[in-house]
């Protein structure tokens, strides 16, 4: 094995792990086999690879860090890792390979493969450079509960392991190869890429002032008005930094797929200016399997079977031909290879050099890219996050973690008397439960939960064990459920800090359910936002931006811009009508009646579409049974549990070129308020009723009562801000385009006053007051001036 003494060459570096993970896997995918070994034990597993360590004799060092640079003709290939310990004694040399995991170990035969192989490569690495004749390799398998250990220990000659291992690294290298010369070629491209338009106002300070935070690595804070070109803003100077090596590798997180669409539009707008860039787009596993109902086992498809024996192939084959990887494009390869498409576009995703998915990949603690993100460690990343108003809540869903009482009685139901262990267990849990259900009436906050926490950590690990004792056994998607469901509970338990509050309740059901509520997310979003170089954060709808900044980021050194509008004031009109109110107390028959004419009056004054946007069903039905016959108008009415079908054939609707007044009755903060792009005269007007308050409830008290102990204003972060961006949001729906003329009414006497208005944007500085008598007449004047 050569080793490099040549300075400065390019190189590419992969650890040993990711190495033999990479180049060893073979077989089918299989989601009903039973493994052991799991990502799901490294949190316990760190506890039990330490404590193994440290009950090791003086000869025993821990946590050896070990690295070969192998030298090709134009680069050099650098493997590293970290072996768990070395044995050094007068009579041998042992590598010692630790994995904690959750099954029986009694039940191993023989070590796993890859696990093997790891260890195997540290053998070859450390006894070469140590001029060893033979080493001896342990792999040493840990049970988490009961702490019992069972090890596999064989002697290997070293030369042999190192041909074994020069042929490992061989089969990488044409990857390795491949990787480089793209990157060369992507380098040029960037490096002659101009910026595709002439500069908006603003826009010039925009692009600089995301390129100044990757260079400093930094996170940047972006709230950029509608128009003001926030997509190509961020893309642009991210692919100029990864051009002068400041990053490798650009991750676009989008949270609808109205925005991805948009990145994916400017990534082959920039291809077509000459962009020389590897894209992804990341399609949810549901949406790109090719079977009509998922089954993700050999038996049940053709693309499982194998599948681990051709996607390398499948890979190499698309990424060498192609730079655009979307749906299409994937399950075009995949069928062409016969392999899974949803996991070749994720072992694609290696060779990528922009990642356009859905936020989850990085911030959910359950479907994060482990390939990325796994250990922790940051990487060479960039991380653009459009629409990042929404990551607020969807953090919050990602890091809390609910249990049912009756759950545990399902279970146990489920079983069947099969095993008493788990019946056992399962009988202590519902019994907490019924504690903590006899004491709760509305809602109930504890401090703590360690006799439950207790008892389901044993319970998961018995579920573990209980499977792969029992192979047979399919406890169907109940089972499944609950043991994912509780699997997140321990884990979001181990990682609460005072940013959880910890509560019970009863449901609208009737069922009693305990929550791990994050309620602050920043410290669980920024662990995962420490992993790239930079963070770019940005919507059109980031106020207050200090809030956002709070909530989304614990790092006090960060930046925040307020980008310029492009709009002329000139465009549209903004109205807040003080004379209604959408307050409970006042919802009664005259004040549906008044809401009904100030709808009547604004459409009447120009023919054209229009969505009005109400707090609830409840309170849009009211209206809607109001509404007399208009002619040459239609009414159309958001419902319910819309499919993607229902809610592109509703927008149908406003893309029809004819005469006819139509008016889109929505829900505030619902699919129409947010993401959809209807410009010039597919959307003239919104009307918008009521200021967002979200629904008074127990999670909306805790949020609350949280912020109100540590001296802020809990109306503000629980109520106040989230309302404010639901109708901000709205609003944005109709000044799309530089030929876009449009109206903004804002139904709400409280619409008026000065703690809602402070957190108005700056765009909305002319909003003038109105009553139902005089708004026609206003709207009339303003139309006639705009035409």
């Amino acid at each position: 094995m050569r080793i490099s003494k040549i300075e400065n060459r390019e190189r590419i570096t992969v650890s040993v792990r990711d190495l033999v993970e990479f180049i060893m896997r073979a077989g089918d995918i299989d989601n009903r086999s039973r493994g052991m070994s799991s990502s799901d034990a490294m949190l316990e597993g760190g506890r039990i690879h330490r404590k193994i360590q440290k009950a090791q004799g003086p000869e025993y060092v821990a946590e050896v860090s070990l690295k070969v640079v192998v030298e090709y003709e134009t680069f050099d290939l650098v493997v590293d890792g970290r072996a768990d310990g070395i044995e050094t004694t007068e009579e041998q040399v042992l590598i010692d390979e630790i994995k904690g995991i959750f099954g029986d170990v009694d039940l191993l035969e023989e070590p796993y493969l890859v696990h093997l192989a790891q260890a195997k490569c540290y053998g070859a690495i450390y006894g070469e450079q140590n001029e060893l004749d033979s080493i001896h390799i342990r792999m040493t398998y840990a049970q988490l509960e009961t702490e019992r250990i069972r090890t596999f220990t064989k002697l290997y000659q070293v030369d042999e392991l190192v041909v074994w291992f020069h042929d490992i690294i061989e089969s990488y290298s044409k990857w390795a190869a491949m990787h480089l010369e793209w990157r060369r070629i992507r380098n040029d491209s960037i490096h002659d890429l101009n910026f595709p338009f002439d500069y908006r106002q603003g826009q010039d300070d925009l692009v600089k002032d995301v390129y100044r935070s990757i260079l400093r690595q930094k996170n940047l804070f972006i709230q950029a008005p509608t128009g003001s070109g926030k997509t190509i803003s961020t893309v642009y100077p991210s692919l100029k930094a990864v051009g002068e090596g400041l990053a490798e590798k650009i991750f676009y997180f989008t949270a609808k797929t109205i925005t991805r669409t948009v990145a994916m539009n400017t990534f082959q707008m920039l291809q077509s200016y000459g962009l020389s860039e590897k894209v992804l787009v990341i399609t949810a596993k549901e949406k790109i399997c090719p079977l009509d109902h998922m089954s993700c086992n050999p038996v049940d498809c053709s693309y499982a079977k194998g599948h681990y024996d051709r996607v390398n192939e499948a890979v190499f084959d698309m990424i060498t031909n192609e730079i655009f990887y979307d749906r299409l494009m994937i399950r075009k390869y995949s069928e062409k290879h016969c392999v899974c498409p949803f996991e070749m576009g994720l072992d694609a995703a290696l060779w990528a050099d922009a990642i356009i998915c859905d936020y989850n990949y990085v911030f959910d603690p359950n479907v994060y890219l482990k390939r990325f993100f796994e250990y922790g460690v940051k990487g060479q990343y960039l991380f653009l996050v459009d629409e990042a108003h929404n990551l607020v809540d969807r953090g919050r869903s990602m890091y809390s973690a609910l249990l049912y009482k009756d759950q545990f009685l399902q279970i146990d139901k489920i079983l069947d008397g099969k095993s008493k262990k788990l019946h056992a267990t399962l009988t202590k849990c519902n019994r907490i439960f019924l504690e903590y259900k006899r004491e709760c009436e509305s809602y109930q906050i504890y401090e703590n939960l360690s006799a439950l926490q207790f008892q389901l950590s044993k319970l998961q690990i018995q579920m573990e064990e209980f499977l792969q004792e029992n192979n047979s056994f399919d406890g169907g998607d109940i089972w499944r459920d609950f043991y994912l469901e509780l699997r997140h509970f321990c884990n979001m338990y181990e990682n609460m800090e005072e940013d959880y509050v910890i509560y019970g309740e009863h449901d609208e059901e009737g069922r009693f359910g305990i929550r791990l509520f994050c309620v602050d997310t920043a410290r669980v979003l920024t662990e995962c936002t420490d992993k790239s170089v930079s963070t770019i954060f940005f919507s059109a709808t980031l106020l207050p931006i200090g809030y956002y900044k709070e909530l989304l980021c614990a790092h006090q050194d960060v930046y925040a811009i307020y980008a310029s509008s492009i709009f002329h004031k000139s465009q549209r009109m903004i109205l807040i009508g003080n004379d209604v109110s959408s307050r409970y107390t006042r919802r009664t028959a005259d004040e549906y009646e008044r809401m009904s004419r100030y709808i009547r009056e604004v459409v009447s004054a120009k023919a054209g579409n229009y969505m009005v946007f109400f707090p609830s069903y409840r309170f849009m039905e009211s209206i809607y049974t109001l509404m007399p016959p208009l002619e040459n108008t239609e009414v159309i009415c958001q419902k319910s549990g819309m499919s993607d079908g229902d809610r592109e054939d509703f927008l149908a609707n406003f893309q029809i070129e004819d005469e006819k007044t139509r008016i889109g009755f929505c829900v505030l903060g619902g699919a129409f308020s947010e993401g959809i792009d209807l410009t010039q005269d597919q959307l003239i007007g919104a009307i918008i009723i009521g200021t967002g308050l979200p629904q008074i409830s127990n999670e909306r008290e805790i949020l609350k009562n949280f912020y109100n102990k540590r001296q802020k204003n809990g109306f503000d972060y629980s109520f106040r801000f989230p309302g404010l961006n639901k109708v901000e949001q709205a609003a944005g729906r109709v000044i799309r385009t530089l030929d876009d003329k449009g109206i903004i009414v804002l139904l709400d006497d409280r619409f008026t006053l000065q703690e809602n208005q402070q957190y108005f944007p700056r765009e909305w500085e002319d909003a003038s007051i109105c009553q139902v008598d005089g708004i026609h007449q206003k709207l009339t004047e303003f139309w006639e001036e705009t035409q």
